[in-house]
């Protein structure tokens, strides 16, 4: 325990300098946060400089930090803004994405077995990690955010249900009938959502401890993650399938609030999971980065940059070309670039092939270094375009306005 106490003092202190140094490189370029953290991680780590050794507590809180992720990430998602065209065209471009990247690990893995989990981890959005740079960008509540969340929810739900379907152990009959055993809770737990009894009673239980110890929606929501989080763990689910199944849950729970108790619950929920829980998941990543296994070989050190251009080639491409027939060329390269940018989930898929023995470390490593390498390159290049977009767009406006 005293070794978890020193780690997590570590990672306070990591937590606490990533945005003064996010702030302080954002006059030159805006690096997403989320690097800072990773790297800082590695550089302390058992890898870099030795100080951020830990144990059982540290890699606990860490998955806490990862559900949670997971869990405001499903909470965010406002489906009846996606539902139709945006997230139907979403899902044929993960498909499609899909379906590429299988057929592209299977020319690089060693096995048929690696290349289910090489391609899995290819075909994600990291959902959880580019919603706060849209959010941050103002760009959320637009039209071209909506279209950034059905690709972000498609591109980090469908590879939870395939993981839990062929990367469980058990057999693809076995895994469907546990799965829908799972969506048959989920739908119970939905509907009593949405069918809450003395609505009034609840809405001013909400109001009347938003602002005192009690805070009953805060501790709803994280009841409701815990619970969630418990179903899927014991029908032998990942865990990430619980947590982004009780954001959706929740946000229904809160809908019975008024606005502006539900936007300062938000906010609270965010101080936790922000503040305090994900942070360590992204610390712990780079804590826990096998860096001598990355390094060890000249070829397994250059899969990070064929991963990092497959990601762009096999998750980015479909998802720019099934964008709406009325987005920008300029705006499709940008979705694209969002649609690319993974980690939370090749880091998850990674995790459970290595410890299952079907993935090698090195590949693991190299794919978790490609998807550090696209949270850092892909959103920021993203943001860069369309801002030259958009001032290239209002001097032509002003220009003509001459």
């Amino acid at each position: 325990m005293p070794q978890d106490v020193g780690a997590f003092v570590l990672m306070a202190l990591v937590a606490v300098l990533a945005p003064v140094l996010a702030a302080r490189t954002a006059h030159w370029i805006p690096v997403p946060l989320v690097v800072f953290e990773i790297v800082l991680g590695l550089l302390l780590g058992p890898h870099g400089i030795g100080l951020g050794v830990h144990g059982e507590f540290i890699e606990t809180l860490s998955d806490f930090g990862l559900a949670t992720l997971m869990f405001l990430a499903g909470y965010e998602i406002d489906f009846g803004a996606i539902a139709g065209s945006p997230l139907r065209r979403a899902a044929a471009g993960w498909l499609l994405g899909l379906g590429l990247a299988m057929g592209a690990a299977l020319l690089i893995a060693d096995d048929a077995s690696e290349a289910v989990y090489v391609g899995a981890a290819t075909a994600t959005t990291a959902l959880g990690t580019i919603l706060p740079i849209v959010r941050d960008a103002e760009l959320l509540d637009t039209a071209f955010g909506r279209a950034i969340m059905a690709v972000g929810s498609v591109g980090e739900f469908g590879p939870i249900v395939a993981v839990a379907l062929f990367l469980s152990g058990r057999s693809p009959g076995r895994s469907a009938v546990v799965l829908l055993l799972f969506a048959a809770v989920t739908a119970l737990a939905v509907w009593r959502a949405a069918h809450v009894r003395r609505r009034d009673r609840m809405r001013g239980l909400v109001a009347r401890t938003l602002h005192t110890s009690g805070q009953f929606a805060v501790r709803m929501m994280i009841f409701v993650l815990a619970l969630m989080v418990y179903v899927a763990v014991e029908l032998d689910l990942d865990m990430l399938l619980g947590a982004f199944t009780a954001g959706i849950i929740g946000r229904m729970l809160l809908s019975h609030a008024s606005p502006q108790a539900q936007r300062t619950v938000m906010s609270k929920l965010e101080a936790v999971g922000f503040g305090f829980l994900v942070p360590v998941f992204f610390v712990n990543t780079g804590l826990d980065f096998d860096l001598g296994a990355l390094t060890a070989h000249a070829s397994t050190l250059a899969l990070v940059p064929l991963f990092l251009l497959l990601f762009l080639l096999l998750r980015g491409v479909p998802v720019a070309l099934f964008a709406d027939r009325g987005t920008s060329p300029t705006d499709r390269s940008v979705l694209g670039l969002f649609g690319a940018t993974q980690l939370p989930m090749v880091v998850a898929i990674t995790t459970i092939g290595t410890e299952a023995g079907k993935l090698d470390g090195g590949t693991a490593a190299a794919l978790v270094g490609a998807g550090m390498l696209s949270v850092l390159l892909f959103p920021l290049v993203a943001l860069r375009v369309r801002g030259e977009a958009a001032d290239r767009f209002g001097a032509e406006a002003n220009a003509e306005s001459w």
